[in-house]
């Protein structure tokens, strides 16, 4: 395998169009008015705060009236704002229930921006999408809702899955950009690689999410994630990121056992999954 080329980076702070692409948030600024100052944060803070009143209004009026039976009128009356500020915000009432995605898909692509030289592009992946489960998970109960409405409402669904392609692009973005395309020869499936390990990625969490939902959100979220994460790693983990691991001197992490000893060595930045997969690799061995 190739060895490793340099990533295309979404600029932290930059807003994610619905083709993936930074949006113009991402050039930078004034100092002032930079992703990272205080008042750009407070202007985000109030920006996804009100994302999320519409959001709930429109919930409680598709709950009660229905989705077709329920106008963007209402819901900016039932949210207390006036109709151009629905249109701030979301561009269609459909689009009203997913407040969150933009935000979420701005801290997955920091995940992958900050990832450590060392780490493997696909456990990279897999830290950058619990980002989104990490989204529904924190208001269990509105996860529950939106998924029963989804599952009702057609144009939910079509933009659920149209949500869901952003990520798959980000992430397969992500694992193409360790792949020197200039230094493959014809038949070298390296980028075809990297989408089916993307998509399989995104498959896994949505598999895992879809279940949770389904029981009432009940049971450990991101126990349930890891697991389905480790079968993904197991089937694509020798592929992904082979160049780079080529260049590594020593692992991240390392365990063996000497008699009924357990010997870790570990690097101070070694993600803590690593760290845990070179134990029970090293437990399985005894």
């Amino acid at each position: 395998m190739s060895q490793p080329a340099k990533s295309a980076r979404v600029p932290r702070g930059a807003t994610i169009e619905s083709g993936g692409a930074p949006g113009p948030k991402a050039a930078k600024g004034h100092r002032e008015t930079g992703a990272g100052s205080p008042g750009a944060r407070r202007a985000a803070a109030q920006r996804l705060t009100m994302r999320r009143k519409l959001a709930a209004a429109a919930m409680e009026l598709f709950a009660s009236k229905g989705y077709e039976g329920t106008t963007v009128d209402e819901i900016a009356a039932t949210a207390g704002v006036a109709r151009r500020t629905f249109f701030r915000h979301f561009r269609s009432k459909e689009e009203a229930i997913f407040p969150d995605h933009d935000d979420t898909l701005v801290r997955a692509a920091g995940v992958l921006d900050a990832a450590p030289p060392h780490e493997n592009p696909l456990d990279t992946v897999c830290r950058g999408i619990k980002e989104v489960m990490r989204m529904y998970a924190a208001s269990p109960a509105v996860s529950v809702e939106r998924y029963r409405l989804t599952r009702e409402v057609p144009a939910l669904r079509e933009r659920e899955i149209a949500s869901v392609a952003r990520y798959e692009r980000l992430f397969t973005r992500y694992l193409l950009g360790h792949f020197d395309e200039a230094a493959h020869h014809a038949g070298d499936d390296d980028p075809l690689l990297a989408e089916v390990a993307a998509s399989a990625v995104v498959t896994a969490h949505n598999h895992v999410l879809r279940r949770w939902l389904r029981g009432g959100a009940q049971g450990d979220l991101e126990v349930q994630l890891d697991h389905a994460f480790a079968i993904v790693r197991e089937t694509f983990g020798t592929g992904i990121g082979a160049g780079r691991a080529a260049q590594e001197e020593t692992p991240a992490a390392s365990a063996r056992t000497e008699g009924e000893v357990l010997v870790t060595v570990a690097r101070t930045d070694a993600p803590l999954d690593e760290v845990m997969r070179a134990i029970e690799k090293a437990l399985k061995k005894t």
